[in-house]
């Protein structure tokens, strides 16, 4: 069992961004014909699970996220399912890091019972600061939601972070709604990783 002071520091940006290129780039694409969530047709698909669901790219993904976080932060957030792992992720590397930052999962219907609440997790000051993360963006549309039932409550969105940006309108619609929008990689660079491993 390795101890954590053998792993990369959260500062080094370069080898936990090639790390985790390796690991999307072995365990999540695919070349395909495949139908995505946006109802687009796709000939490669990204199942960004199959890597913040690893420990060892929840570590480094949450690593790097965090370092990414504006200082004032005060919540990070994320629309159920794909961005539960990577919320999580964060949220223990900033108590490890001595910052801890709450994680809040927005579900896409409200619960059936009790509050019957669209969020999830420790409640927050009005006009709090939330960074809501997303794992594969193609349209923007399902963090966008997120950024919506945040903002239904009173907090203060300004960011999104993704684990991957497909470049097919997500940038574009963020931008339109005044929102700072950084994606870990672009999905040209995945690619051109996945030509060079074959």
């Amino acid at each position: 069992m390795k101890n954590a002071s053998d792993s990369p520091q959260i500062n080094d940006e370069k080898t936990l961004r090639s790390q985790l290129l390796q690991l999307l780039t072995q365990f999540a694409y695919q070349e395909g014909n495949f139908l995505l969530s946006s109802g687009q047709r796709s000939s490669y698909y990204i199942n960004g699970k199959q890597v913040t669901l690893r420990a060892e790219g929840a570590l480094t993904l949450g690593r790097l996220l965090f370092s990414f976080l504006p200082p004032d932060t005060q919540a990070i957030a994320g629309l159920t399912l794909g961005a539960d792992p990577m919320v999580t992720a964060v949220s223990i590397v900033s108590a490890w890091e001595n910052h801890p930052i709450p994680a809040l999962i927005i579900r896409k219907a409200p619960k059936g019972h009790g509050t019957q609440a669209y969020i999830e997790g420790p409640t927050l000051a009005p006009g709090a600061k939330v960074v809501v993360l997303e794992d594969v963006v193609t349209t923007g549309r399902s963090a966008m939601i997120a950024v919506e039932r945040l903002q239904a409550v009173g907090y203060r969105v300004e960011q999104i972070l993704a684990l991957v940006d497909r470049e097919q309108g997500g940038a574009q619609l963020y931008q339109s709604q005044g929102l700072t929008f950084k994606a870990i990689f672009s999905i040209s660079e995945i690619q051109q990783q996945a030509r060079r491993n074959k």
